[in-house]
């Protein structure tokens, strides 16, 4: 059977595949730490009520038909006041567009801005850019990041990749390392595309930032969540944000993300995503429309959530401190925000008990699971190479209990390298 090319030359998620090996390790009767998916567990992590009542109220009321294909109008309304009082972002309910999560929207910014062989820049490590880009026909610029920036990338990074690019793809707080743009990191990357769009001629197609934030409401301790348009006005034509309900509410499956930005091209992506069929049921747009505009339940709710996020990866960052206060070669970067952790097995290079050589993370990574029975992902499924020794840890699935017992094993593991 022949199909595209496109298709042929797809690559599966290295995340999925991990997750099947824990699985049958799981059935098997294994007692794993999935630090892998970036979700949550609704036993541990449940929606908020007043959102989980307002969905059941809204399908007993008969809400089960097709909705508007850019998002209800009373949803797309209380997107805009939640926008303009939380962020300060003042967009029209017109130039806000709803979908069934962010990866519609992503999938759509790429589709309306970029045309085969046009350039899109992204950092490494990041989510899924370079599917993206594969999915469109797009040449992808990988941009290395390094871990004394905390993994986000810097204009000084990005600047020799600007000529000719039409896409700069950022997300903050980022998947996969849990950290954030500094103020003056995002200034002064706006400042780079700020200046890369004066240089060019009124022909050329202008370089945009796609801003995915959809992490925003989760950041801990003393850091903070910037974003373009709120730094740099003039930016405003051309950023096209990312956002939604899916992390800051663990609400993963309920599917209500959205995007807003110039009306020119977020006119284009309701266009494409219509005829996609992408977009959040309705039942879920009613209750997410009426839920947002609850200010004491949401704080409540964000409140609630990020202690139990911020205690969890504080555990597993002081737990792998102290393992590196001990001698062992793990690290981890300080937890910012999201739900992930960066953590730093530095073992590439010895010997498992059976003999075998992990010189990959991927080899690694399976050695963890069967040995510490511990889950990670290897930065290598998000672009990096795969003799780079970083991994993420997602918490939303697993207790604080279920991470500390994991610590232990994890250091007998390593004890029995070679």
């Amino acid at each position: 059977m022949q199909v595209s090319k496109m298709a042929a030359g797809l690559i599966g998620s290295e995340i999925i595949r991990i997750g099947n090996q824990v699985s049958e390790q799981v059935r098997q009767g294994a007692n794993i730490c999935n630090l892998t998916i970036g979700d949550f567990d609704s036993k541990i992590f449940p929606i908020p009520a007043g959102l989980t009542s307002g969905i059941i109220g809204a399908y007993q009321a008969g809400q089960t038909n097709y909705p508007p294909a850019a998002g209800m109008a009373d949803l797309r309304q209380s997107v805009a006041d939640f926008l303009k009082n939380r962020q300060g972002l003042v967009y029209s309910p017109n130039d806000i567009l709803i979908a069934g999560g962010s990866r519609p929207l992503i999938y759509a910014t790429y589709r309306a801005l970029l045309d085969e062989g046009d350039r899109a820049i992204f950092p490494l490590p990041s989510w899924n850019n370079n599917h993206y880009c594969h999915l469109v026909g797009a040449t992808p610029v990988a941009v290395a990041t390094q871990p004394e920036n905390n993994f986000m990338p810097t204009a000084a990074d990005l600047a020799p990749h600007v000529a000719g690019a039409n896409l700069l793809a950022l997300c903050s707080p980022l998947n996969p390392t849990g950290t954030v743009f500094t103020k003056e990191g995002l200034e002064e990357i706006c400042d780079l595309v700020i200046a890369e769009n004066k240089r060019r001629g009124p022909d050329e197609k202008p370089l945009y930032i796609l801003y995915d934030q959809i992490y925003w409401l989760l950041t801990f301790g003393q850091a903070k969540h910037f974003d373009p348009v709120s730094l740099r006005p003039e930016l405003r034509d051309y950023v096209i944000y990312i956002d939604g309900t899916s992390k800051c509410f663990a609400a993963t499956g309920v599917r209500v993300g959205y995007s807003f930005g110039p009306a020119t091209i977020i006119n284009k992506m309701k266009s494409i995503l219509g005829h996609v069929g992408a977009w959040a049921p309705k039942a879920e747009q009613v209750a997410t429309g009426k839920f947002l505009p609850q200010t004491d339940a949401v704080d409540e709710f964000l409140t609630s959530i990020k202690g139990r996020l911020q205690t969890s990866l504080t555990a597993l960052f002081e737990g792998l401190k102290e393992l590196k206060a001990q001698g062992y070669p793990v690290d981890a970067v300080a937890p910012a925000g999201a739900i992930y952790l960066t953590a730093k097995i530095d073992v590439l290079g010895r010997t498992a008990p059976d003999g075998t050589a992990l010189t990959t993370t991927a080899e690694l990574t399976s050695y963890l699971i069967s040995e510490a029975k511990l889950a990670l992902v290897p930065f290598s499924a998000f672009g990096s190479p795969a003799s780079e020794p970083w991994f993420r840890a997602s918490v939303g699935a697993e207790t604080v209990e279920s991470i500390l017992a994991a610590l232990p094993r994890l250091k007998a593991a390593l004890d029995k390298l070679k």
